[in-house]
């Protein structure tokens, strides 16, 4: 039988209009959809670089088999889409679940827009199903997308589908799912209604089989290419030679478990496993299964070194992990050609990945559903700050020296703000004079401040003023907020007692009291530096700050404490009034960042500059590297320099000169002899000599440079090897510009053959509430065997370079 009997079908939406379908015909419309199967979002359509003829006789062929199975949309009298209809249980489909008579599958495929109409693939959605459901012989219809196609699941969820399982197919991997007219009718039902029960199910609409099954692949990859390259895992190479693409095969084994994990990978500079996500696959007892990160975690946990101790948590911060990033991919992602040429707050809120060394880097332990989309970078909403009066006796205000409190409350609350938090201490028969006003995080005042503080709010140390007007965007560090209301305003970082990659994420109050000094010292350190003002460096100063000392801890407990860091914040420069009109600002993790669709944001980046890679990498160079090489060799003095500390400031998407950020609790200056003023004596350090060149050999090349060699290797036509070349020739036209600093240059040396193997995911694992001893932090770190130096190849002798 036909698989529609009804070859003809209208239906008229509101706010859209009409959509009609009429059988496929070989004549008149196989132009068109030649042209939509060679677009570059048909790929999983599986006909790109297809002739005409060749779609001709595809389709002929498939009309020969079954009849009337093939249609055409048409809105306001133009082809709009192509659907192909089947019976489940004649299609190999039917091989993968016990399909039932009445069983109906479809394929869509959508022409490229010349123009957004608001709701209209939601549009073509509805009528292909009303026309479908309008034959009585179909029961229920079956989908099997591929399980990276986002969009596609978002339809279907929309649409009322219930995902099953997922599938391995011969071409893809699929998620299979089903509607019946009941499910479709609720669905309906359901979003005109809009009832206050869906919103507890709008708080896990993300998380449903495909996209489960596409973050668990994902993050499994990235486990055993992580836990690899710190020695923690070893798969064994089946393979004695490269594939075309110069990928070897692996397998990783557990034998408790009865377990195997087969994989395609390359291995690169610094042991970096570049592996092929569609690759993985496990196989247990024999038999090919699922892949599970968690219980991937479970099956290699001696290996790993976890202990019964730190499972728990490490095992919740993975889960959460794996929870944002199904969010991630449930949302409606920007495709990396669009993304170079949007603002800096959405570059920043799509930033998919997080930190690209730590497995568990989304743990947000303390977040609940509704604080996750409320509070989460990623789900980009609107907050309000809680303003608190601290009474100076207990609370201790700082700034830097062009700075006064009163004009920083004046610029950031305004003089209405102000006066309404005073009078409200008025009406307590306060003294506004007595007391600071200090905004705090939402969810820390919610689950913190009333049951810790509790005795100063009672005792009116502190008061409660309620919410200020601005409204703030979390930035990826998820405690550091954006001015959204007022974006020339400065960026506010607040405590937020969660815990998130090996910290519970405080503020101290006696840092806080240093913090502005350090700044006034570094800020002036750079502004006097000729070499710095050449490469344009620039800090985000950390102008101002408040800290509020709760008693009982300080009495109860001499040691480091979180109890001690739950109210501090500071006020950090905004990047956005120091730039010119013609300059763009973005975060450098941007550079590591791939879409939805795997595809890189650094090839895009450089491809809408115009340059040739290797003048872009330079120019990105002279801005990232070479300041740094400059502070250590200068001064001794060392940053933390990984993608989310540095916003980037490009013209026509080419790099100008960086902002560097986070500066009082992470900058050191590694030579207890450093004549520093009072201010600024905190940030001496004593380190031994060779751990010193980390700065550069582990944060900068282990830490950004491993990953994005990669990146330009597999997507931007550019080797790891002329990369690293560009590496070396950086460091090399340094050194040979600065003759004076020759000692230092022998002293911390960059071309050694072998660098440490710092390990921080061991460092996680060993104690994931507190990864370091802050006091003293390179007793902590944890490393393997040495890595080869890549650039140790383009210099023989270190005294050529002098």
């Amino acid at each position: 039988m036909s698989a529609v009997a009804t070859i003809s079908f209208e239906k008229t939406l509101p706010d859209l209009g009409t959509f009609s379908l009429h059988p496929l015909d070989l004549t008149e419309d196989i132009a068109a959809i030649t042209d939509w199967v060679n677009q570059e979002y048909a790929y999983y359509w599986g006909m790109q670089s297809h002739t005409e003829q060749q779609v001709k006789t595809f389709y002929q062929d498939l009309l020969n088999r079954q009849p009337d199975s093939v249609f055409i949309g048409i809105y306001q009298e133009q082809p709009v889409f192509l659907l192909e209809c089947y019976w489940a249980q004649d299609d190999q489909i039917g091989k993968y679940y016990p399909a039932r008579p009445g069983d109906m599958g479809m394929h869509i495929l959508v022409a490229p827009s010349e123009q957004k109409i608001s709701q209209f693939t939601w549009g073509i959605f509805q009528t292909i199903i009303a026309f479908i459901f309008k034959n009585p012989a179909v029961n229920r219809i079956v989908v099997e997308p591929d399980i990276r196609n986002e969009k596609i699941h978002r339809l279907n969820l929309r649409a009322g589908f219930v995902y099953d399982k997922t599938v391995q197919l011969s071409h893809k991997t699929a998620g299979l799912a089903f509607c019946t007219r009941e499910q479709h009718q609720m669905a309906l039902q359901s979003a005109k209604l809009a009832v206050p029960s869906n919103q507890t199910h709008s708080l896990v609409s993300h998380l449903h089989p495909a996209i489960w099954q596409k973050v668990n692949r994902l993050h499994l990859r990235k486990a055993i290419s992580e836990f690899s390259h710190e020695c923690l895992l070893f798969p064994e190479q089946l393979t004695e030679k490269a594939d075309k693409d110069g990928y070897h095969h692996y397998r990783l084994d557990d034998p408790e478990y009865s377990v195997n994990y087969h994989f395609r990978a390359r291995r690169l500079a610094l042991d970096h496993w570049l592996i092929d996500a569609d690759s993985l696959r496990k196989m247990q007892a024999g038999d090919w299964c699922e892949l599970d990160f968690i219980s991937f975690i479970i099956e290699f946990k001696q290996q790993l070194g976890i202990s019964d101790t730190v499972m728990p948590t490490y095992l919740e911060e993975l889960t959460s992990t794996l929870h944002s990033s199904a969010f991630k991919y449930h949302r409606n992602g920007i495709d990396v050609e669009e993304l170079v040429n949007a603002d800096f707050q959405t570059i920043e809120a799509e930033m998919m990945e997080g930190h690209p060394i730590f497995v568990a880097n989304n743990g947000r332990i303390g977040f609940d559903a509704e604080d996750f989309h409320k509070f989460s970078p990623e789900s980009a909403s609107d907050m309000r700050l809680v303003w608190l009066a601290a009474h100076k006796s207990k609370a201790h205000f700082a700034c830097i020296e062009q700075l006064s409190y009163q004009q920083l409350m004046e610029q950031e609350l305004g003089e209405a703000e102000i006066a309404k938090f005073n009078h409200q201490l008025i009406l307590l028969g306060l003294n506004p004079e007595e007391y600071l006003l200090m905004p705090f995080h939402p969810w820390q005042w919610q689950n913190k401040l009333p049951s810790v503080f509790a005795h100063d709010l009672a005792n009116r140390k502190l008061v409660y003023l309620g919410q200020g007007t601005d409204v703030y965007q979390a930035q990826q560090s998820i405690r550091t907020l954006f001015n959204r209301s007022h974006p020339q305003r400065y960026y506010v970082k607040v405590a937020l007692s969660i815990l998130n990659m090996g910290f519970m994420r405080g503020l101290s109050p006696y840092y806080m009291a240093t913090t502005p000094g350090i700044n006034d010292w570094l800020f002036d350190l750079v502004q006097k530096d000729a070499v710095l003002q050449g490469y344009g460096f620039r800090l985000l100063r950390e102008v101002a700050s408040i800290g509020f000392r709760n008693s009982y801890y300080e009495q109860a407990i001499h040691g480091d404490t979180p109890y001690k860091k739950m109210m501090a914040m500071l006020w950090r420069e905004n990047p956005l009034p120091l730039i010119e009109p013609n300059q763009k600002l973005m975060t450098m993790a941007a550079l590591l960042h791939h879409d939805q669709q795997g595809k890189a944001f650094l090839p895009a980046l450089i491809s809408a500059s115009g340059l040739p890679t290797q003048e872009w990498i330079r120019r990105y160079l002279d801005c990232y590297l070479s300041p740094l090489l400059h502070c250590l060799y200068a001064y001794d003095l060392m940053f933390m320099p990984h993608g989310e500390n540095i916003i980037m400031v490009l013209e026509n998407h080419i790099p100008q000169y960086i902002f560097m950020k986070d500066l009082a609790e992470e900058i050191l200056v590694v030579n207890p002899d450093a004549d520093l003023p009072e201010k600024a004596s905190r940030v001496k350090v004593s380190m031994p000599e060779e751990m010193k060149t980390l700065t550069i050999l582990s944060d900068v090349f282990d830490g950004v440079f491993r990953y994005l060699s990669a990146i330009l290797d597999e997507q931007g036509g550019y080797s790891q090897e002329r990369f690293w070349q560009a590496v070396a020739d950086c460091i090399l036209d340094y050194q040979s510009h600065h003759p004076e600093f020759s000692k230092q240059f022998v002293r911390y040396e960059l071309f050694t053959p072998e660098i440490k193997r710092c390990c921080l995911n061991r460092l996680q694992i060993a104690n994931n509430r507190q990864m370091l001893d802050l006091s003293d932090p390179a007793l902590s770190f944890k490393f393997a065997d040495n890595l080869t130096n890549p650039i140790a190849p383009f210099v023989k002798n270190i005294a050529n370079v002098v």
